[in-house]
């Protein structure tokens, strides 16, 4: 049971760049590759929900898996109910042939030949005891044995295993879903080695790309139990104040650094139930010292809700429900739903006006009093990190560990602690008083040292000193006291670059609103820092001068993004006004910067990598396509998506594909070049956005020796170092051959292909007109099949088409329909 948002909702939520006070590469170099730890077969005991959706996610790393459940019939039924949740947590849906399932009744034979056994069955202690008693009996000398609980007691479990084997047992706390969201806690008990502390961290962060936290044995650990409380004291203070769900969600938000799914959103999309098993948990958990311990109990319209089946996205209804195209809000005084509205506070207005997040809060806190959303923002907030400061020695393993596990398990931008710094603890204490919290023990250390982390984030605040001293005789535990304050290191990630943070301190070679040029020792990194890396002039000029500076001095060059997202595409908004000004001279200009600048990454005398993650759309696929290589986040969503906006690929990408489809094909009989073609063209006519590096790789967007990495945060890292190896193995740029293409057989082809998909109702005839547009372009127009033609024949082709297709009413009513409300338009 778990409390985590939605991929869709937080995004990345899951990948979320290094802040202030977390662990930061300590230089710009990328550690040298260490061996990734033995893997050989994994066992999941528990088809479940968790335990299904870690096996594919097992799978999808390359892993092979057994699935095991009651009975085989039970074990496949899980497998196939996980393959059919959206979004899938599956990487390819083939992935899920490779997990082998079966009854109990197999367990012994399965865990034989396993490095690691992960139990994920219900959440009650007499089962997952009995089931891990069962499991140590066979356990290899070596395999790792963890279980996948979210509220129950490792030291509780660790009993019923042998000495042996509970020095190799732990808790491996994945949040749902497990393929999405970064986390992964690792709770150690009394017997856990330190060994298999360090083995568990490196299969999770090295093989499933996870960032990795050490939580105590605690109640809720420290995702659920800061979570929760944040959540409920959400819900007490809207009661109080007399806000509803959809104001409460507003204010919870991205307002205050948190996923757009909120407060409510959040509970409807884990469901109510889940989060009513979560809180029963914690009630009945919590230490009696615990000064929120009162406040973990449900509230009665949530028991109401429970009573009516209102358990949220999965039964229709929760706090929320859509109704046609609208999304309606639940009123907690007449469990009616009613249209949503907004807060209504000056204040909450203008704090949206303000980018930075520290004086955003700032704006909210010197509000008025009597503003009931600013004081909600306010009292909510300040309580929730005053609770974080109290319970953080007994639930984590370190500062950095509670601010690392609230922005990769909940989606916050800053973590609890990050965030107090930033406000600074003369502030903090001020606000304390205010609310008649007592300043913790942790907060005052904090206070006396000047923060939690020290200024260049490297330092913490050791939780080890404020953690209860033992029990003196026939006496209660006491706490550790401020006066022993003390630092140490802030672990770094390994093979974590943070461009933001290198620019900083080292400064920049060229840069502007855009993108910056940085030397990494020996490699040259531009980093893309735009709104969105929306593609306009300023990040093509950029491309250019970085690729002419790389060559000028002899270095690679790696193109990146500290950001979830490397591209949005290109500058729409742009586009249309020099279209509706008749400003084709300009326009022709920047297209053909846009194509000399990837041409020239192409042809550049030094490798030139292409580190992407997230959504890789449109001008940012181009850009992509244009590298030596490109290394790729496992969650990377790429697309052609022009043909949506009315537009072809014209930054030199409809080229390189073109290109690609020709060198399928290198003995000239077409076998090979046209089902390539066809896959190709078939992913930008229908502007499909891959669902996954491996799915990009499969659609032809990525190539088979592009590379891909688990963790979003490695990727830059990994690209500067093929980059290192491209260029210590004597590189040379790729021969500009001319490109046989396929010509009018290929233009026929599509033309058959879009004539039945319109007769079919599946598109539009405009959409059919476009399609036809492109494959003119990549089939290299109106010549015979096998014709050899040069670039510059593509490239304008390209371009004449589709400064064509912007003059089009159509084209440009679908960019003004896209501007305005985000969503394709069919015309």
């Amino acid at each position: 049971m778990t409390l985590a948002s939605s991929p869709t909702q937080s995004g990345a939520a899951a990948s979320s760049p290094t802040q202030s006070g977390a662990a930061a590469a300590p230089s710009g170099t990328a550690a040298t590759p260490t061996a990734l730890p033995s893997l050989r077969r994994a066992v999941v005991l528990g088809a479940g929900t968790m335990g299904a959706q870690v096996a594919c996610l097992l799978v999808g790393r390359g892993v092979p898996v057994d699935l095991l459940d009651l009975d085989a019939p039970t074990a496949r039924a899980g497998l196939e109910r996980a393959r059919k949740l959206s979004p899938s947590p599956l990487y390819l849906p083939e992935d899920a042939d490779a997990v082998r399932t079966a009854g109990f009744d197999a367990l012994e034979s399965r865990v034989a030949s396993a490095d690691w056994v992960l139990e994920a069955v219900v959440e009650r202690l007499d089962v997952k005891r009995d089931l891990l008693a069962r499991t140590a009996a066979v356990l290899p000398p070596a395999a790792l044995l963890s279980s996948n609980t979210s509220s129950l007691s490792i030291a509780a479990m660790a009993e019923a295993l042998p000495e042996g084997v509970a020095a190799r047992f732990l808790g491996t706390h994945f949040f749902n879903p497990p393929r999405y969201t970064r986390l992964v806690e690792l709770v150690p008990g009394p017997a856990t080695s330190s060994a298999t502390l360090a083995r568990a961290r490196a299969i999770a962060a090295d093989v499933l790309g996870k960032g990795v936290v050490e939580a105590q044995d605690a109640p809720g650990f420290i995702v659920n139990r800061l979570g929760t409380q944040a959540s409920l004291v959400a819900i007490r203070l809207g009661e109080e104040l007399g806000l509803g769900v959809d104001e409460i969600d507003d204010l919870s938000g991205p307002l205050v650094g948190r996923p757009k799914s909120a407060v409510f959103r959040t509970i409807d999309l884990v469901g109510l139930d889940v989060f009513a098993a979560v809180v029963r948990s914690l009630a009945a958990a919590v230490p009696a010292d615990d000064p929120e311990r009162d406040l973990f109990r449900l509230p009665p319209v949530v028991e109401t809700m429970l009573e009516r089946g209102l358990l949220g996205v999965k039964a229709g209804a929760g706090f929320f429900r859509k109704v046609g195209d609208e999304i309606l809000a639940l009123d907690l005084a007449t469990l009616e739903y009613r249209p949503r509205r907004r807060p209504r506070s000056a204040a909450v207005e203008m704090a949206r006006q303000v980018d930075d997040p520290a004086r955003r809060l700032e704006a909210l806190f010197a509000a008025d009093p009597a503003d009931a959303p600013a004081a909600f923002v306010r009292r909510g907030l300040v309580r929730a990190l005053w609770y974080a400061s109290v319970v953080a020695p007994g639930i984590a393993g370190s500062i950095a560990d509670v601010d690392r596990a609230m922005r990769w398990g909940l989606g916050w931008e800053r973590g609890p602690f990050e965030t107090w710094d930033g406000l600074g603890g003369a502030r903090m204490a001020a606000l304390l008083e205010v609310e008649r919290l007592g300043e913790s023990p942790l907060a005052a250390g904090a206070r006396e040292a000047g923060g939690f982390y020290a200024a260049d984030g490297t330092l913490q605040l050791d939780l080890a000193t404020f953690r209860p001293a033992p029990a003196p005789e026939g006496g209660p535990p006491t706490r550790g006291a401020a006066e022993a304050v003390r630092r140490i290191p802030v672990p770094p990630r390994p093979r974590v670059i943070d461009l933001a943070r290198l620019r900083a301190a080292r400064g920049q070679l060229v840069g502007n609103a855009a993108a910056s040029l940085i030397e990494l020792d020996g490699v040259l990194a531009l980093e893309l820092h735009g709104k969105l890396n929306i593609i306009g002039l300023d990040t093509i000029e950029m491309l250019g001068r970085a690729t002419a500076i790389a060559e000028e001095r002899g270095l690679p060059l790696v193109i990146g993004t500290d950001a979830a997202d490397f591209s949005a595409g290109a500058n729409l908004a742009l586009l249309l006004m020099e279209a509706e000004d008749d400003e084709w001279d300009e326009l022709d200009r920047v297209v053909r910067r846009f194509q000399a600048a990837t041409r020239g990454m192409r042809q550049a005398q030094v490798p030139v990598v292409v580190a992407i993650r997230g959504r890789v759309l449109g001008g940012g696929a181009e850009i992509a396509v244009a590298g030596d290589r490109v290394q790729a986040g496992a969650e990377t969503y790429m697309g052609f998506v022009e043909l949506g906006m009315g537009l072809i690929p014209a930054g030199g990408g409809s080229t390189e594909m073109a290109r690609r489809t020709a060198e399928r094909d290198p003995g000239g009989t077409w076998s090979d070049a046209f089902p390539a073609f066809a896959q190709i063209f078939e992913a930008i006519a229908t502007a499909k956005v891959s669902t996954s590096a491996a799915d990009a790789r499969r659609l032809g967007l990525l190539r088979p020796e592009d590379g891909i990495s688990a963790d979003p945060e490695r990727v830059l890292a990994d690209a500067v170092s093929v980059a290192r190896a491209l260029a210590e193995t004597g590189y040379r740029p790729p021969l500009e051959r001319p490109i046989r293409v396929l010509g009018r057989r290929g233009i026929a082809a599509a033309e058959t292909l879009t004539n039945n998909q319109l007769a079919g109702g599946y598109i539009s005839a405009y959409d059919r007109e476009l399609a036809v547009t492109l494959a003119r372009v990549m089939c290299g127009g109106d010549v015979a099949e096998g014709t050899a033609v040069g670039a510059e024949h593509l490239l304008d082709l390209e371009r004449e088409t589709f400064l064509h297709l912007l003059g089009q009413a159509k084209t440009r009513d679908r960019i003004r329909h896209f501007l305005r409300t985000g969503k394709p338009l069919r015309n």
